[in-house]
């Protein structure tokens, strides 16, 4: 997958970029593909189970470039949430900052 970031800082991760728009058309994709794979499989059409697979493939895609973004995000807030808390835990026992 050249082209497509793996590595991300926090402050990188939240802005906006080529990889959220790509996961944006993907997602879409996915969406409409599960809508018709499964009613076009319910019908017993080789199409839907074929469109089911491509939709796989492409969910699949979707995760992989998205994921690292979402992980270092998803980090970041968690030590930003501990941090709150240790602090919040101190102002309750009359400890300060």
């Amino acid at each position: 997958m050249a082209g497509i970031r793996r590595q991300w800082t926090p402050a990188e991760a939240d802005n906006w970029s080529k990889e959220d728009w790509i996961a944006v058309i993907l997602s879409c994709l996915s969406y409409v593909g599960i809508l018709t794979g499964v009613s076009l499989a319910f019908l017993l059409r080789w199409q839907g189970f074929a469109i089911l697979v491509i939709t796989a493939v492409v969910t699949w895609l979707m995760f992989r470039i998205i994921d690292p973004k979402l992980s270092v995000l998803s980090r970041d807030y968690e030590q930003k949430q501990r941090e709150y808390i240790e602090r919040l835990e101190k102002i309750a026992r009359w400890e300060g900052e």
